[in-house]
């Protein structure tokens, strides 16, 4: 059972949907196998479940539970009703995009926005399955799902961006605020405003989020080393979350070529667009993310992401990194190429030390 004593000084191990991550082969790498590694170190390991199907969850929830006995979490995307889109706009839409379709040697009408939301469906299975830890982004969680949650005995989490939502998310019910700063990589978490109203940083949202809710504050956002996770605890955070340091690893499903680009990366290549799904996601700069950004209509999510994921899954295939999608928070040059142990460990050793040399300072709060 998950509470709040056993959130103190933790770090959530976040692991994205490999649907942003294609494999070399266009087949979803076995994210389980990294995420029984990460909890076996006695940290929670995350799966980001958003674009799974229920059944591929499901799945995957029982092979993490083959590699470990700790608790683990489920990460799902709140649904968002996309507005109709007209045919017209649609097809001029494709026509800006047949320049990328035509380089990759696809048809660019195979290109769609036909989807099926299916969080009904994967919230079921993370509550039959009794996952122990459930999180959840882009907005609040219906009051009869928090409540199915509570009756299951799921320890639950949701994302904020601003210290309204973060109340919102209290008053919810929610077990932990996982408070996401603008250095964040992937998309961000943002319901109650515009994201650009949004971009705070970690530094100044989390003391701002921890002293105006009760629950535990987990800070997001540019965490890649030691330096920042004992940051983060004087901020009066009460566990960290990290992504981006934890896709170079080996056992990370993301194709090479992104972690190889992510290991060469800097700081200034990382940029926030919502011109590639629809919604604003932080990563890196590449051709895609121009081109797209040039395009005179943009969809609403899912619509977008929609759109664009024939192109990208094309590209992962077809090895051209130009025209991926490549999620990264603004730590970019403290990637590191290890294995998720190897991480791990040094993390916790370092986060000890410097804990350790505060405290002998006299400088702990």
């Amino acid at each position: 059972m998950i509470d709040h004593a056993s959130m103190q000084n933790a770090v959530v191990c976040h692991l994205h949907s490999v649907s942003d991550y294609p494999s070399t082969n266009g087949r979803r790498s076995d994210d389980s196998r990294i995420g029984g590694s990460r909890v076996k170190c006695r940290w929670l390991g995350s799966l980001g479940a958003g674009y799974l199907s229920p059944s591929k969850l499901r799945a995957e929830i029982k092979q993490i539970r083959r590699l470990t006995s700790k608790p683990f979490a489920v990460n799902l995307f709140i649904p968002e009703q996309p507005t109709h889109v007209d045919e017209k706009s649609l097809t001029d839409l494709i026509g800006q995009l047949k320049p990328i379709c035509d380089e990759l040697g696809i048809d660019a009408e195979q290109l769609t926005i036909d989807y099926q939301d299916q969080f009904d469906e994967q919230f079921a299975v993370v509550v039959e399955e009794r996952v122990p830890v459930f999180s959840f982004t882009f907005g609040l969680l219906p009051s009869e799902k928090m409540e199915q949650c509570k009756k299951a005995g799921i320890f639950v989490m949701g994302t904020a961006t601003t210290v309204h939502e973060a109340m919102q998310l209290e008053r919810l019910g929610v077990n932990a605020v996982v408070a996401q700063g603008s250095e964040a990589g992937g998309h961000r978490g943002t319901f109650a405003h515009a994201y650009h109203e949004a971009m705070i940083g970690t530094m100044a949202l989390v003391p701002q989020v921890a002293d105006h809710v009760r629950v535990p504050v987990i800070a997001a956002g540019g965490i890649m080393d030691a330096r920042g996770i004992a940051a983060s605890f004087a901020l009066g955070a009460s566990a960290v979350q990290m992504g981006t340091a934890f896709i170079p690893c080996e056992e990370s499903g993301a194709h090479p070529l992104y972690k190889q680009a992510l290991i060469v990366a800097s700081e200034e290549l990382v940029a926030v667009t919502s011109s590639i799904t629809g919604k604003a996601v932080r990563g890196l700069r590449n051709r895609l993310m121009d081109l797209t950004e040039q395009l005179p209509e943009t969809l609403p999510y899912p619509l977008q992401h929609v759109l664009t994921q024939h192109i990208r899954k094309a590209a992962a295939e077809q090895l051209r990194p130009e025209w991926m999608s490549m999620w990264a928070g603004q730590g970019i040059r403290l990637a590191r190429q290890q294995s998720a142990q190897e991480l791990v460990n040094r993390l916790a050793q370092e986060t000890d030390s410097i804990i350790r040399m505060l405290k002998l300072k006299g400088i702990d709060k």
